[in-house]
């Protein structure tokens, strides 16, 4: 187990230097890795409270930077083609599920603006993979306003004094947040947020938390604040470690 980092940065410069060429799904395209939101999206502090909960044990291993269930920066992911509004799968739906209409204060229904195939992930060689197979879509950008606050969005489960979901990963421009207390994707709903600007004091709060070893991870609570958006939103979301169409109108956008 890693309890502490050693030269994280470094080692995650060395992690993605190692992928094999051959790791590319496609050699006509490319692995779309977003840059972090520029401009005056972000503010110097936000002045917000976070608060931390103990995971479930055992922390993650290999470290959260370089794990590509928690860094989706590791995975990356393609644009493609599809329809650029809600979908309406069939099945029975969960009432408690995360409501991604709560990710900003107007609660408004979606306008997309993109649509990606998150690049799946071989865990023999820890290696990029084709694109996740099925659904067609798995993850897609948001419109917004640059400067935006991005919220947590609301869901029918709790982790424990009040809280709702756990940070998993955090860096500048992503972060990965979990519906239940466990420190991986396992189980449980996960939600990965991309392209946005991480509120300074939550992304130093999780790396305070990490380095020292992951007894301890910032938690938010329903509506509270994640940071701010720059062009646009890119949300990806899974159920126990599957990823899913975040387009879903009965799964994630309920009564739009």
């Amino acid at each position: 187990m890693y309890h502490q980092r050693v030269f994280p940065l470094l080692m995650l410069a060395l992690f993605l230097t190692a992928l094999p060429a051959a790791a590319d799904p496609d050699p006509g395209t490319h692995i779309y890795l977003p840059l972090a939101a520029g401009g005056n999206a972000c503010i110097p502090g936000t002045g917000e409270n976070y608060g931390t909960l103990d995971p479930l044990p055992p922390p993650t291993d290999p470290p959260a930077e370089l794990h590509a269930d928690l860094n989706l920066s590791l995975r990356g992911y393609t644009p493609t083609g599809g329809y650029l509004g809600l979908v309406d799968y069939g099945g029975a739906a969960d009432p408690g599920a995360p409501q991604l209409g709560g990710l900003f204060t107007d609660g408004r229904a979606p306008a997309f603006a993109g649509l990606y195939r998150v690049t799946d992930w071989d865990w023999s060689c820890n290696c990029r993979a084709g694109p996740v197979a099925s659904p067609a879509v798995t993850l897609v950008d948001l419109a917004a306003t640059p400067g935006e606050p991005v919220l947590l969005p609301p869901s029918g489960y709790a982790i424990g004094s009040g809280y709702a979901a756990l940070v998993l990963y955090a860096a500048p421009d992503r972060i990965t947040l979990k519906y239940t207390r466990e420190d991986n994707v396992v189980s449980g709903y996960t939600l990965h947020l991309e392209g946005l600007c991480v509120a300074p004091e939550l992304l130093a709060l999780y790396s305070q938390a990490d380095a020292a070893g992951r007894a301890l991870l910032p938690a938010l609570r329903a509506g509270q604040l994640i940071g701010r958006t720059g062009d646009a939103l890119g949300v990806a979301i899974r159920d126990n470690g599957a990823f899913l169409d975040p387009r879903s109108r009965k799964d994630w956008w309920q009564g739009y």
